[in-house]
């Protein structure tokens, strides 16, 4: 009896002992899970413990209130949210297999929602394959590869919003094929080739069947070497170059059969046009100093389209050129000054209903954490140039303030 009384008494040690060990381990194991579960790269998500997928979170606030006066007008107050964005990027099975994914749901974002038609929640969904640390290749939605500063997002600029070239020329998003070559060199000469075969007719389309495709292609060159930290991507020079950095790029698209008077934007047309948009851009960064200048244009044939049921109906391309120029200074306090001068000439077969227009800008920033916080105020007046020789003014005083992560 004293002998089964002992062996149960060891043999109940073993199994205790044995437990412990299991809770040591598993404990241990995923202290090691943990420890591994979220990015250490200044990003929100985490990464699979066997790396088979990763999930990178961001998310950002425009908040913006202003005051707005045209000629001859009662002037107005504004308060909106302007932007709020949802991002998710990572990989999936492979670091060379990415994805991302924006949504965007401010009341800009979503437009004017119609019975029967698409909400535009969905601003890029796209998946990218990296053969090579140079080649890029994505297919989906996203932005195409145009004007610099509508490539740059509307996070990363000076001013509370882009200049009224880009809100009238730039080609937008697009769904289709997107490819990528590019080296890297901060001290020596240095260039990226993109391109893109998409649809056409902008992002979350499906009104009417597309019968035409949109091509694009763009070609940046570095010849001071590339910039710190992707700053050819961000205005302002928050990384205070050490020696001078200098983009230089030329883009081109022809949007066929487009069915919109901007071809990726703008309002539906009675009838098809092929438009020509061209774009040449150039940033100059040193020492807290960053200068632009920017030329964008489009082109179109009988670019006015009459509606076939009442002939006094009629919808026009936006067709014209316009140029950009773009100075600013950034204090080691990381206060920013920004001055910006725009002018838009329209095409002379629209100049009747459209006019001429003229903008004098100023900004004053003061950067938190980059572009991530930060608190800007701008100051803006346009001249508009009329076909009847009349000229009309209007300005506006914005304070905005933007945060994410």
């Amino acid at each position: 009896m004293k002998k089964l009384s002992f062996l149960a008494f060891f043999m109940f040690s073993l199994i205790a002992s044995a437990q412990d060990s299991k809770i040591e381990v598993k404990t241990s194991e995923k202290k090691a899970s943990s420890k591994n579960y979220f990015n250490s790269d200044k990003k929100l998500g985490f990464t699979a413990q066997d790396s088979l997928f990763q999930v990178n979170i961001g998310v950002r606030v425009q908040s913006r209130a202003g005051y707005q006066k045209a000629d001859g007008q009662a002037g107005s107050v504004e308060g909106e949210i302007r932007r709020m964005r949802l991002k998710f990027d990572g990989f999936v099975y492979n670091p060379k297999f990415g994805y991302k994914v924006e949504l965007g749901f401010s009341a800009g974002d979503l437009g004017v929602i119609k019975a029967g038609e698409n909400q535009n929640v969905i601003l890029d969904g796209i998946l990218f394959y990296k053969p090579t640390k140079s080649w890029t290749i994505g297919f989906g939605q996203s932005k195409l590869p145009g004007n610099n500063q509508r490539v740059i997002s509307s996070g990363a600029l000076e001013f509370t919003d882009r200049t009224i070239n880009n809100s009238k020329f730039n080609i937008d998003r697009d769904f289709g094929l997107f490819v990528d070559y590019g080296k890297e060199n901060p001290n020596h000469f240095t260039y990226a080739v993109k391109g893109a075969l998409t649809k056409g007719e902008g992002r979350n389309w499906t009104k009417t069947k597309d019968d035409g495709i949109s091509l694009t292609g763009k070609l940046e060159l570095f010849p001071l070497g590339s910039f710190t930290k992707n700053g050819s991507n961000f205005e302002a020079d928050l990384v205070r170059e050490k020696t001078a950095k200098l983009l230089i790029s030329a883009a081109f698209n022809q949007n066929n059969n487009a069915r919109r008077s901007q071809g990726q934007l703008g309002n539906d047309l009675y009838q098809a046009r092929t438009l020509q948009s061209f774009f040449f851009d150039t940033m100059l960064k040193y020492n807290g100093w960053a200068a632009s200048a920017n030329y964008m244009s489009r082109r179109a044939d009988n670019p006015i389209t009459i509606n076939p049921l009442d002939n006094t109906k009629t919808q026009a391309v936006f067709v014209g050129e316009g140029v950009d120029t773009q100075l600013s200074y950034l204090f080691p306090s990381k206060y920013q000054i920004a001055g910006r001068y725009s002018t838009q000439n329209v095409g002379k077969e629209i100049h009747a209903f459209t006019p001429d227009v003229e903008e004098f800008a100023v900004s004053f920033s003061k950067y938190f954490l980059e572009h991530k916080v930060k608190l800007q105020t701008e100051c803006s007046y346009e001249n508009m140039n009329h076909f009847s020789g009349n000229t009309t003014g209007s300005w506006y005083v914005r304070f905005q303030f933007e945060i994410g992560i």
